[in-house]
């Protein structure tokens, strides 16, 4: 394991190579960043954003926190989700979870974590409202439907969000995504659950005119 002095070395090499492969690439960066996309995905270091969709740094926004929730509760997440889409301007939101995620597997079992519990509350309760769909599937096949099943409710969670919900009353161009990236292929599954506009959402979330 390289020490972090070793890691700065790294990075000196790394920023060299980066400079001699794209010259003024820093001097571009440094500049106003104008990503169409913002990625709320896992804490997983082996799931690193914009390496495995082919994006340079800048081309990105990214929130990550542990089995990529979106909690109305979380100032963190949403203060996030609201400069990505009132200041930057994005124009995609991809909630991207993993297959065997810890955060996952921690919520379907029986046990008790610590601090995390509260967290992965509603997987839990997400696991419990699928059991009838899930119990016959055997533990592999359980975990890799319940990691789909935690992305979609995720992407319905921030569908539901004033943020959101403003920006499709005004007309702005803004889609949400779900996608399941597997560690042991390097590839993304699109979950198809994408939404574009209000009217994707159920009504009892919309904006009603007041009389």
């Amino acid at each position: 394991m390289p020490t972090p002095e070793q890691l700065l070395q790294n990075n000196k090499t790394w920023a060299n190579q980066r400079e001699q492969k794209s010259p003024g690439f820093f001097d571009r960066l440094s500049g106003q960043q104008k990503p169409k996309y913002m990625w709320i995905g896992c804490s997983d270091s082996r799931v690193p954003a914009n390496e495995i969709v082919g994006l340079d740094p800048g081309e990105i926004f990214v929130h990550r926190n542990i089995a990529n929730q979106v909690h109305h509760t979380d100032l963190n997440c949403l203060s996030g989700v609201q400069y990505a889409v009132d200041v930057l301007k994005v124009e995609h939101i991809i909630v991207t979870g993993h297959y065997d995620c810890g955060g996952v597997e921690a919520a379907i079992t029986s046990q008790h974590f610590g601090i995390v519990d509260n967290w992965i509350r509603g997987i839990r309760d997400n696991f419990h409202q699928h059991y009838d769909d899930l119990k016959d599937l055997s533990p592999q096949e359980m975990s890799d439907r319940m990691t789909e099943l935690n992305v979609i409710k995720q992407v319905e969670n921030l569908s539901h969000t004033r943020i959101i919900q403003s920006a499709w009353e005004k007309g702005r161009p803004l889609s949400i995504h779900g996608w399941v990236y597997r560690l042991g292929t390097g590839l993304i599954h699109n979950l198809q659950v994408s939404r574009h506009a209000a009217g994707d959402i159920a009504p009892v979330f919309r904006s009603v005119p007041r009389l």
